[in-house]
């Protein structure tokens, strides 16, 4: 594949040198089925997180609850030794149970091994960029969170972490965390039906802070919505794709992570950032989530 040169244009981490092309890649999918064990096709995986670098993505999600520390293993056997340039995006703050299940891991021993097991997984010796995952599943729930990131923040100081982000947070816990130690980027739950964090991604945007936009459990799912699958026909795209693109057109501080485990459908997700959908369109897709839009 050759490189694309439109990737959504780009985004700078704030208080950092690291800019990245704002279509990037999310390898929670690289997982196996549930995100448990590793995937049927290994080589497949591979293919797909070289076929993304060589088409331009420069940024890569991931974390080591992952499989638990499958994705990053594929990711160190696809990509390692690591191209110039690429930002590899981690995040910490759950672990998985026996029996698949999402749990809390925020003490300062499991932080502290979570680090460590993502710089061995995927053989580094700093990570570019931590996510500390906080809340639920599908968003936040307010509280401190000054306990685990003063963690995060220590081993940055260490050398262990070069930037921290926050995951599943409120507005009013990033003013808690930039008490801390600078965040460069947030991930909450946010598509086109699902509104709630609009007014957020505004005042992020005033503060250079990128938004990265995820979808619980299985990645970037194309919403039901015949608004959506209308203005797929009108555009002759599909509903991923005006999803994705919407996005992008949302507000320039948004960074996407969409994932998949196919060289298809890694394809048809970058073309979304060439996809420029019209005001009269936008409106329209605009309705399913009652949001204002940008």
């Amino acid at each position: 594949m050759t490189q694309q040169t439109n990737l959504g244009g780009t985004v700078t981490l704030p208080g950092s040198s690291i800019t990245v092309n704002r279509m990037g890649y999310g390898a929670m999918q690289l997982a196996g089925p549930q995100v448990w064990g590793p995937p049927r096709d290994v080589d497949g995986a591979v293919a797909v997180l070289r076929e993304a670098i060589e088409a331009g993505v420069d940024h890569v999600d991931t974390s080591d609850f992952y499989g638990p520390h499958v994705t990053n293993q594929i990711i160190k056997q696809a990509l390692h030794p690591y191209p110039d340039g690429l930002t590899i995006v981690t995040k910490i703050g759950a672990r998985r149970g026996e029996d698949k299940s999402w749990i809390h891991a925020l003490s300062p021993k499991e932080l502290t091994d979570g680090i460590h097991d993502n710089l061995r997984n995927l053989g580094l010796d700093a990570l570019d960029v931590v996510n500390l995952r906080v809340g639920g599943i599908t968003g936040p729930s307010e509280g401190s969170i000054e306990e685990p990131l003063t963690v995060l923040a220590d081993l940055k100081r260490q050398g262990l972490i070069r930037h921290l982000g926050l995951s599943n947070i409120s507005p009013k816990q990033l003013v808690e965390a930039q008490t801390i130690t600078e965040i460069v980027c947030i991930q909450n739950l946010y598509n086109v039906a699902q509104r709630s964090d609009d007014g957020f991604i505004d005042d992020l945007a005033k503060q250079g802070i990128p938004y990265v936009p995820f979808f619980p459990l299985g990645g970037f799912t194309p919403l039901q919505s015949s608004a959506l699958d209308a203005a797929a026909a009108s555009l002759q795209s599909t509903p991923m794709q005006v999803a994705l693109a919407w996005l992008l057109q949302r507000s320039p501080n948004i960074l996407l992570i969409p994932g998949t485990s196919s060289v298809g459908h890694l394809r048809e997700n970058l073309k979304a950032a060439t996809l420029r959908i019209p005001s009269e369109v936008i409106a329209k897709l605009d309705a399913i989530g009652g949001g204002s839009g940008q």
